[in-house]
This record gives C-alpha cells, sequence and structure tokens, in this order.
C-alpha cells in the first residue's frame, strides 16, 4: 500500500478522546487511510451503503443501542461512520454517546461534503471533535518526494513518506492531477476514470445534495467554471452563459466549495496601490477533475500546447494542499487593473513570499520585473521573490530574487 503523509499525524490526533471528523473529496483516499490506521475497527458503518443509510436514517438510535453493545474491555472501541453527512442525525447520537462515556468509544466521522450539515445546521460537536482534512496527492507523496530544500514551510510532525506512489513527470502531473486512484491506476485507464469521476459522481453527488437543483444548467456552469479554472471570477458571464442569475451562480461556486471540489483564492489586501483587483479567482482542487469536467482532452501531449497556466494552476493547488496540511498561512494573488501582478503570495507569521510561475526552462530577470515591484513596496516583510519554473538548479537572478526547479517547491 502507497504511504500518506498525513498517515502519522492522524494516527496520533484520532487517538486523543475526542471524536474525529476526516473531510476531503471523493476519491482522496480518506477510506483507504482509515483502512490502514484502523484496519480492524470494532463498528464499521458506511452511509454511502443504501442498506446502512436507510436503517441508520430512519432510526439514529440504532447507533446508540449497536455502541453500547460492544465490550467494554481492551480500551477504546473504534467506531467508523463513512459518508456521514448523509444521515446527520447521527451527529445527535454519536454526541450522545461521547457525552455519557469520552473514553469507551473513539468515533472518527467521514465526509465527502459539508453543504447538507452546514444547510441544516447540524451538531458538529463543537467542543467535541478534532478537525482532519485530506488532499489529493502532494509532492512528498510521488517519487521521488519532497525535496529538503523545499520552499514552502512544512509541518512539525512531516516525516519522509514510505511507499511513495510512482514517479511522475511534470506534463503526466498537468494532464492527470493528483487523486491517489488516478495516480496508481495504469495509464491507458486514466482517462476514463476522470471522465467517470465527472460524469458521474459529480451529477450524482450534486443531485443528492441538493435535490431541486437544475442538473442541465449546473453541468453548463461547471464545464465553464472548469475551463476558467484559475482566472478571476466573472459571475455575470457565466450566469448570461447558462442562462441564470449571478445569485445562482455563486450559489453553485458554493456547492462545488461544499463539495471539497474547488476553492477561491482572494486577492491580496496588503498593498497601499491604487486599482489593486478585489475579487477573488476560483480553483479546481485537481487539475486531472479539471480537464475532464471542462471536456478536455486529457492526455500529457494535449498538456503541452499550453502548458504555462497549467503550470501555474498545478503550482498554486500544490501550495493550497500544503498550507491546508500546515495548518496555518494564508495564500492569495496580486493584481491591478493595469495588469501588474504576481501569481501567488504567501502570507507565513509576519513574512511574505511572493511567487511567479514560469514555464521557462531558461529564466531571466526579466521575468521577475513584477516580483521586483512588489519586493519594493514591502521591503520588511518580502525579502526575496521567486520564480518557479523548470531550470535544473536553483539560480540567484538578483539579490532578491530566486528562480526555482518547481521539484523544490
Amino acid at each position: 500500500m502507497n504511504g500518506r503523509l498525513y498517515t502519522s499525524q492522524f494516527l496520533v490526533q484520532s487517538a486523543k478522546p475526542y471524536v474525529s471528523l476526516l473531510f476531503g473529496a471523493r476519491q482522496t483516499g480518506k477510506s483507504t487511510l482509515l483502512r490502514a490506521v484502523y484496519p480492524h475497527p470494532a463498528l464499521s458503518i458506511n452511509f454511502a451503503d443504501p442498506g446502512d443509510r436507510a436503517e441508520f436514517g430512519q432510526h439514529p438510535a440504532l447507533l446508540v443501542e449497536a455502541c453500547r453493545s460492544l465490550p467494554e474491555k481492551g480500551g477504546a472501541a473504534v467506531v467508523l461512520i463513512d459518508e456521514a453527512q448523509l444521515v446527520p442525525e447521527i451527529f445527535n447520537a454519536v454526541q450522545s454517546l461521547y457525552d455519557g462515556d469520552k473514553t469507551r468509544w473513539r468515533f472518527i466521522l467521514c465526509g465527502s461534503s459539508a453543504r447538507k450539515l452546514r444547510k441544516i445546521g447540524a451538531n458538529l460537536l463543537p467542543g467535541r471533535s478534532l478537525y482532519h482534512r485530506l488532499y489529493p496527492l502532494v509532492q512528498a507523496e510521488i517519487a521521488p518526494g519532497l525535496s529538503e530544500h523545499s520552499l514552502l514551510p512544512r509541518p512539525s510532525w512531516a516525516e519522509p513518506v514510505p511507499h511513495p506512489f510512482a514517479s511522475m513527470d511534470l506534463p503526466e502531473r498537468l494532464a492527470y492531477g493528483a487523486l491517489p486512484g488516478i495516480v496508481a491506476a495504469p495509464e491507458e485507464d486514466r482517462l476514463a476514470l476522470l471522465k467517470s469521476y465527472a460524469a458521474i459522481y459529480l451529477e450524482e453527488e450534486v443531485r443528492r445534495e441538493v435535490a431541486s437543483i437544475n442538473l442541465a444548467h449546473f453541468s453548463q456552469f461547471l464545464e465553464l467554471a472548469a475551463l476558467e479554472s484559475g482566472q478571476i471570477v466573472n459571475y455575470a458571464s457565466i450566469a448570461q452563459k447558462v442562462g441564470v442569475t449571478g445569485k445562482t451562480i455563486q450559489s453553485y461556486y458554493a456547492i462545488l466549495e461544499d463539495m471539497f471540489i474547488g476553492f477561491s483564492l482572494p486577492a491580496f489586501s496588503g498593498s497601499a496601490r491604487q486599482g489593486v483587483l478585489t475579487t477573488p479567482r476560483f480553483y479546481f482542487f485537481d487539475l486531472g477533475v479539471r480537464h475532464a469536467s471542462a471536456r478536455l482532452t486529457i492526455a500529457p501531449a494535449a498538456v503541452l500546447a499550453n502548458p504555462g497556466q497549467l503550470f501555474e494552476q498545478w503550482v498554486g493547488i500544490e501550495i493550497w494542499k500544503r498550507l491546508g496540511y500546515l495548518g496555518e498561512g494564508q495564500l492569495s494573488y496580486f493584481r491591478t487593473k493595469t495588469g501588474v501582478e504576481v501569481d501567488f503570495i504567501i502570507r507565513h507569521g509576519q513574512k511574505l513570499i511572493p511567487i511567479e510561475v514560469k514555464w521557462t526552462d531558461r529564466p531571466a530577470l526579466s521575468d521577475a520585473r513584477h516580483l521586483l515591484g512588489f519586493l519594493a513596496e514591502h521591503p520588511e516583510t518580502a525579502p526575496t521573490g521567486y520564480i518557479v519554473c523548470r531550470c535544473k538548479h536553483p539560480l540567484q537572478l538578483a539579490p532578491n530574487i530566486h528562480a526555482i526547479p518547481w521539484q523544490r517547491l
């Protein structure tokens, strides 16, 4: 079995006397992680199974009976509940059991959407739970692993990943994304698997989450949102193309975020310049899913026809995932109405790390003109700017400008 970066941290945190909530998009490896950490739970329920969903959905008190019937000896009994968001009432049953005895059971609830829970104001066990988030694969999980000279800060708990997934070159990463099941599949099967994810899972999940949604409109929106992934969101333009209101388009984007299919990237707010854009950008959480949702050709050769924009998206998604595991830091972008732009800005503590992304393997100082302007504006908080590119070795283009290979991100 391939290793995951978060395994050791989840093992430590989920052993604490709290309820563990593990969330993430479908196919990010949540069930596999649970089997690796808890191969023999005392009780395992999966609400993706219609039988379990119907039984416990109608009678949540059955969970109380099932848990109380478990033997009391041998330490805390591990209770796994997968796709817990499908039966929101189960959270009340878990709270009742946990409040009655905080050491007898160890509850781990797993979910692939937070929308229904938020909409009905479900009990998310405040003060009783630890929240965990699992992402698609990060660089540390794909051979050869993470460089020891990585630019991004890493979690204090991070360890070398045992048995990483097989190596992928950059065009493969840009084409197929980083869902574990896609990366592990033979290359000839990846296209079909991604198309299935977009066509079956997304529509099925949306229908389940929002019964009243117009699937024809949402399907059209999904394709347009995927095509514009990484761009500044233009609600009015997409609304006009789909034939719905701008408010409806905003609600569609919210659905994608609630299902962990995408994330908003805010504009940098720490500039004194006039004319700085404030509208967010939106990114799909995985490039392979983005391509399939946009109905684009999925192959490394197709990526190379226009690689720059996809490379920029890949860098942004990688930073977003790794800051998520780090549990601190903020990611934003900077752009003015006159076109001055810095692709990504990481705020970590009191420091800013501005990053430009270039497809070139021969970076020049001219590639850093916007970085230099940003550094001049923030001399105390942003001492150094970086160009992430395809150069073979790190290069110092100026005293405060460094170019680094993408492998060292």
